[in-house]
């Protein structure tokens, strides 16, 4: 009986991993240029291809999902690949998504506990554009948009990487981890965009809750969160890492519509 629960948690566990959600979530962004309303930023994470992982089929059908959904912008937040040889097939898929904006995430330089991990060379994507500490600004309805990246060498190195104040009216940061959140200044970013904790990939839930056996202790698993003016949307992922399952914890692409909501002020 024990032997039988135990291939049907597995079994489970691997058709969630390629058990892909597709959500669309308002989002209220503090200071939200009003001609920017209505906005649809698509938020892809955690692909970690490379590895055996139903994961390869969520992130697949994920990027297919919003290629057709054809939002304002695409951003894809870290752990592209978990081996050298899912190189070709994120150059596949980033072109599927057009021009995405793109950070790295630890796995893509092999820091971590997965011992299957290998890192991956990245000085450039041949399709996207690859943020390494680094903003660019472009237009969107005619409002200037500056889109910054956080490496996540600089990130392990320093907890944080900073950018020059910028006088554009939207002002969004992507960054592999969502802790990022506690380190902004107040009112600099509009929007974070983070993965990194695929909503625990692994867990157990209780009552209304889920205890996230690899990350027990962290506070920004998935969804929306904000502080000092900022919203930060968290991305479940949609690959997994170390083990090619999921429980309670099913792979996302999400596309993020933005409403406007009144400007953040601080108070004494």
């Amino acid at each position: 009986m024990a032997g039988a629960l135990g291939l049907a948690g597995l079994g489970w566990g691997a058709f969630e991993a390629g058990w892909a959600r597709f959500r669309v979530l308002d989002v209220a962004v503090h200071g939200l240029p009003r001609e920017l309303d209505g906005i649809r930023v698509a938020h892809l994470s955690d692909f970690h291809l490379g590895v055996p992982s139903a994961g390869r089929h969520a992130v697949e059908r994920g990027v297919e999902w919003v290629a057709e959904r054809k939002p304002d912008l695409v951003c894809v937040t870290g752990d592209l690949v978990s081996r050298p040889r899912g190189t070709p097939l994120l150059e596949r898929l980033l072109d599927r998504l057009g021009s995405p904006f793109v950070v790295l995430g630890n796995h893509d330089h092999a820091l971590s506990r997965d011992p299957f991990s290998q890192p991956v060379a990245f000085d450039s994507l041949q399709t996207g554009r690859l943020l390494r500490d680094e903003s660019v600004e472009v237009e969107v309805r005619g409002v200037l948009v500056e889109v910054a990246g956080v490496d996540p060498l600089s990130w392990i190195a320093r907890q944080g990487s900073g950018f020059p104040d910028s006088d554009a009216p939207f002002r969004l940061l992507l960054c592999h981890f969502p802790h990022v959140l506690d380190h902004a200044p107040p009112g600099r970013w509009h929007l974070i965009l983070a993965g990194h904790l695929h909503a625990g990939q692994i867990t157990v839930p209780y009552g209304r809750r889920r205890l996230m056996l690899a990350h027990p202790r962290g506070r920004y698993a998935q969804g929306i969160y904000r502080r000092a003016g900022t919203t930060m949307h968290v991305s479940p992922g949609l690959g997994t890492t170390f083990v090619p399952f999921r429980f309670f914890a099913r792979p996302e692409a999400t596309e993020l519509v933005l409403r406007y909501e009144e400007p953040w002020k601080a108070t004494a």
